[in-house]
């Protein structure tokens, strides 16, 4: 299953940031307003398979695929998130979206956080589905990062990932404790669609790096753009207590979606669907 059968009426198109190739995909009327979507380390375009689809019925969906990540070529070097987030605001330049919202899952929500503080103009709101930042920056999150890093476990199940994603218990070796509170309850076109990223990457390495260097924390209090922090209530992998955080220091609303994982864009879209578009038309 290729990439534009995940997201279904979405067009595959390229912009060049640095002198890089970055893929991405536009979807939705071309005169709607527009929308960015973020997806996490080790994650592609195909993540929001569920979720930029029914959020392009009003709007117009940009769906890039960080550098390293998908089709997208790898950075000669990331210090932190900055060269992520120019590649977002690329794509948006490719486009030409001068601003827009940014919706980002996972370490997606750290690089748009760090697009909102780089070019604040970009960024019209931000909506932070589980966003990395807090935890991913201690110590023993550096150890956890670096194991998964060298191991790169979705990179071998990629090969067979039909077959795991058409399995209950495929879907359970894949995506349990870290991943969803239910893995067998994934809908597996959904789960293919998850597991269809890591066997195209070509440098996520220098992704776990910048990820882990950053902490965003002491920044936050500079932030002007209206936020929504949305976490799963059994997320294991990037715990609650962080959004609660977040939302703090932001001083933005939480929404906590019960009986969901870490994987919330994939594992409750509805649920991720209606809380962005209820923020947007708020703002």
């Amino acid at each position: 299953m290729t990439e534009a059968k995940h997201l279904p009426g979405f067009e595959e198109r390229w912009a060049e940031p640095h002198r890089i190739r970055v893929r991405y995909f536009a979807g939705g009327a071309a005169d709607a307003p527009p929308l960015v979507v973020v997806h996490g380390l080790g994650g592609a375009a195909a993540n929001w398979t569920r979720v930029a689809p029914a959020l392009a019925r009003e709007r117009r969906v940009l769906v890039p695929e960080l550098p390293g990540h998908g089709r997208s070529a790898p950075l000669p070097a990331a210090p932190g998130l900055a060269p992520y987030a120019d590649a977002v605001a690329a794509v948006m330049d490719r486009e030409g979206v001068k601003r827009a919202p940014v919706v980002g899952h996972s370490m997606g929500g750290a690089v748009a956080l760090r697009l909102a503080l780089r070019r604040p103009e970009r960024v019209a709101a931000l909506i932070l589905a589980a966003p990395a930042g807090i935890r991913s920056s201690t110590d023993e999150a550096r150890r956890m990062l670096w194991i998964v890093g060298l191991v790169q476990p979705g990179r071998k199940i990629a090969r067979f990932r039909r077959g795991f994603a058409r399995s209950p218990v495929g879907r359970l070796l894949a995506f349990w404790h870290w991943g969803a509170a239910d893995p067998v309850a994934l809908d597996p076109e959904t789960a293919e669609a998850f597991l269809s990223g890591p066997g195209l990457h070509t440098d996520t390495w220098t992704a776990w790096q910048a990820l882990v260097v950053e902490d965003l924390r002491g920044e936050l209090s500079a932030l002007r753009c209206p936020v929504l922090v949305v976490w799963g209530a059994e997320d294991n992998q990037l715990p609650l207590e962080d959004g609660v955080e977040y939302a703090r220091r932001l001083r933005a609303p939480l929404r906590v979606i019960p009986d969901c994982g870490h994987l919330l864009i994939g594992e409750r879209p509805a649920a991720c669907v209606d809380a962005i578009e209820r923020f947007l038309e708020q703002i």
